[in-house]
């Protein structure tokens, strides 16, 4: 059987819809979008295609408490290095969503697309699901790189004392990090992958923002940016026409020299990521 899901988020989308539920409103708004694509995602949607490729739906709203029972056990340890506040709060687990997803899924579910609601669609979604084809041998999520120096700011210490690092340099051959407003999750190989699953344990958290002297406050993006740094071999790299990011904050508070180094993307532009509140262009 072949899986598809979708995953909209966004704190602000969740809205009280029944005692102990939630439902995602501005996510199934989104859903409506795609009505044109055969596709109908909800706050988790599971599109399931029979042996006779029938398209059946299923829609599944989570109680945000429950998941944030199953998340916080998992990711307790990871919150203090990757949240904006000094302490660990049961409430940010769900920040840290995508990170166990494949724990917490039912194992039917196999792939998951995973998106921040401030995004603009200019293709069809099916098609960014056919990218899952196109990950590597041992690479279990793809995700777009970060097109902000915002990485090269957090990394400041190790890249002081590894001058010759590629930690926080632009691409093509530098590592500027990842940006989590587009995720495809291979659930089924992160389930298999006993690296990444190690790299979940406290002890290796530990381990790896104390060799980076990492401390972030972007939650899922900052663990994934930093595995990366250590095992890019457990991600299939999107081209940024996936995940055009539009935020322009960091060239204005101190990288103007470096910025468009960044920031630049060739290509015709598959999906516009509207990031600390851009506006996003027009048709």
């Amino acid at each position: 059987m072949f899986g598809f899901s979708l995953v909209c988020c966004s704190p602000s989308s969740l809205l009280p819809c029944s005692p102990g539920g939630v439902c995602c409103r501005d996510c199934l708004h989104a859903g409506l979008r795609f009505r044109k694509s055969g596709l109908h995602p909800g706050p988790v949607t599971a599109c399931l295609r029979s042996r006779e490729q029938a398209l059946v739906l299923r829609v599944i709203v989570h109680d945000v408490n429950e998941l944030t029972e199953k998340l916080f056990p998992i990711v307790e340890a990871m919150q203090k290095h990757f949240s904006a506040g000094s302490g660990t709060y049961y409430s940010d687990s769900i920040f840290f969503l995508s990170v166990a997803m494949h724990r917490i899924m039912p194992k039917e579910i196999t792939q998951i697309i995973q998106v921040d609601l401030d995004l603009k669609y200019k293709t069809n979604i099916r098609d960014l699901f056919d990218e899952f084809d196109n990950f590597p041998e041992g690479a279990v999520i793809g995700i777009a790189r970060e097109m902000q120096p915002v990485y090269r700011h957090t990394f400041w210490q190790y890249r002081r004392e590894n001058p010759q690092t590629k930690v926080g340099e632009p691409p093509p051959d530098g590592l500027p990090g990842f940006n989590s407003g587009v995720l495809l999750l291979n659930l089924e190989a992160m389930r298999q992958s006993k690296l990444y699953n190690q790299l979940l344990e406290p002890t290796m958290v530990q381990k790896l923002t104390e060799k980076y002297h990492f401390k972030g406050h972007l939650g899922d993006q900052d663990f994934f940016t930093m595995v990366g740094m250590e095992h890019p071999e457990l991600f299939h790299v999107l081209d940024c026409t996936w995940n055009r990011q539009l935020c322009t904050w960091w060239r204005d508070h101190g990288y103007s020299d470096v910025f468009d180094q960044y920031f630049q993307c060739e290509g015709e532009v598959k999906i516009y990521h509207g990031n600390c509140n851009t506006p996003i262009p027009e048709d």
